[in-house]
């Protein structure tokens, strides 16, 4: 019996587990725990901060905003889902709801087919770094810059707009310009002016016998043509038989003086003129004036004709593009910001495309693929959930574009290329003054912008696991 009492539990405590209450240790003084806990105080001590400003930045705004959208105007009279109802009878915000799915149609598409194709070729070429460095340098430049730069670029008057500059160049290269667009006859000088724009002698003539002077006004003497030289008088010249001769002239003696209607000795020839001998309603024969504006049509037969300047030589001047028109503005801003982003697309891709397996594409070559069947079967469905991360990360951004909208859509188009971030601060600060709407609009905008951030952190949660 005494052995037995002896070995009983009530001898004394028994080594328990970690943490368990023991020789030496009080309820609460646990080293690991007082560890963990001060981990704990630690973390949150960091995350304090960033909580804070999270809560200031972005958590106040989104649930102040949500209330404000159902007061009106003023914030003081509460109208439910009143704002709501307008926004969507609102012609402009659904034009900048067209717009913005426009924006997320297009730009976010375009960028990832144009990083993919970027990031394959780049492979090929020698330099890859500085070319990589030459396209993400867009990036380091602010929206507000970006848009001041396409906003000149995209000027009407092509000797600002560099790109209508480039069109123009291009389309006189091909078609050619009218020499004298200014150009026009003096009342009473012998010159009629045409429906179509075209001048024709008042009376006929007839090869062989009188030639005639078309005196013209309106061209300013610098801008004449740099061959141009002094007019020679028709009846200086004498005419064969079936030749008839003339001359056009700009019929203005600088300095004063001359006689209108005669050929001075100081007043220019027109040269490059296009000149039409008419009979019967019909242009039988064409010349062009020389550097003297002289002009002659050699083999005609006898019979009364009608001179002409067809309208040709007086069309204004194609001026271009009108890239910041209602029909082209919207496009031109998303190519400003095609030009932004490509860099960033382009090397996100290439990070990808870098860590993809070579013995795979290698081995899909030695088996007789081509390159594109590589590049289709092999390397775009390898790089599917990068493209879809970057393709949703660009609808994110694309849904909050403000800056190139409003700095390069000129003030009567801002309406044609407003998007819901435009059409917000349009309606709350631009001239709308009402809070109550333009807070409606934000919270349509977070509610489009959700679905794309909750995709994107669930795919990346899954690329992690």
């Amino acid at each position: 019996m005494t052995a037995a009492t002896s070995s009983s539990p009530k001898a004394g405590p028994l080594p328990g587990p970690a943490g368990a209450t023991g020789p030496g240790r009080t309820p609460g003084h646990d080293p690991r725990r007082r560890a963990q806990r001060r981990r704990r105080t630690v973390a949150v001590a960091f995350v304090l901060p960033a909580l804070l400003l999270l809560g200031a930045l972005v958590v106040y705004p989104v649930l102040f905003s949500v209330g404000r959208s159902f007061f009106d105007a003023g914030g003081t009279r509460f109208v439910g889902g009143e704002n709501y109802a307008e926004m969507f009878r609102d012609p402009a915000t659904l034009k900048a709801v067209r717009n913005s799915a426009i924006w997320v149609v297009i730009a976010p598409t375009l960028l990832t087919g144009l990083g993919l194709i970027l990031a394959v070729l780049v492979e090929k070429v020698r330099w890859a770094t500085a070319f990589k460095l030459l396209l993400f340098m867009p990036m380091a430049v602010s929206f507000l810059a970006a848009g001041i730069i396409f906003r000149l670029a995209y000027e009407e008057d092509p000797d600002k707009g560099v790109l209508n500059a480039a069109v123009v160049g291009a389309h006189d290269a091909v078609k050619g310009s009218s020499s004298y667009p200014t150009a026009r006859a003096r009342d009473g000088q012998g010159l009629t002016k045409g429906p179509d724009g075209s001048y024709s002698t008042s009376g006929t003539v007839s090869p062989g016998g009188q030639s005639i002077a078309l005196g013209l006004v309106g061209v300013p003497p610098k801008e004449l043509p740099a061959d141009a030289r002094p007019a020679r008088p028709a009846a200086s010249r004498e005419a064969g038989p079936g030749e008839l001769l003339g001359v056009a002239y700009l019929d203005f003696t600088p300095g004063g003086g001359g006689e209108q209607g005669r050929v001075d000795p100081e007043e220019s020839g027109l040269p490059e003129l296009t000149v039409e001998a008419v009979r019967d309603g019909r242009p039988v024969a064409t010349a062009t004036t020389a550097s003297d504006g002289s002009f002659r049509f050699p083999a005609l037969a006898a019979g009364a004709y009608t001179v002409r300047l067809p309208a040709q030589n007086f069309a204004p001047p194609y001026e271009g593009v009108s890239w910041l028109g209602p029909a082209l503005v919207t496009p031109a801003i998303i190519g400003a910001y095609l030009w932004i982003w490509t860099g960033f697309a382009m090397v996100l891709i290439g990070a990808g495309l870098s860590s993809l397996p070579r013995d795979v594409l290698e081995a899909a070559r030695m088996d007789g693929a081509g390159e594109w069947q590589v590049f289709r079967r092999i390397t775009v469905p390898l790089l599917a959930p990068i493209l879809t991360v970057v393709f949703v990360t660009l609808v994110i951004n694309v849904m909050k574009v403000f800056d190139l909208v409003y700095i390069i859509a000129p003030g009567p188009v801002q309406e044609d290329a407003t998007v819901l971030a435009t059409q917000m601060w349009l309606v709350s600060f631009g001239g709308g003054n009402n809070q109550g709407l333009g807070s409606a609009l934000g919270v349509l905008l977070l509610l489009l912008v959700i679905p794309a951030m909750v995709f994107n952190v669930r795919r990346f949660r899954r690329s992690q696991s």
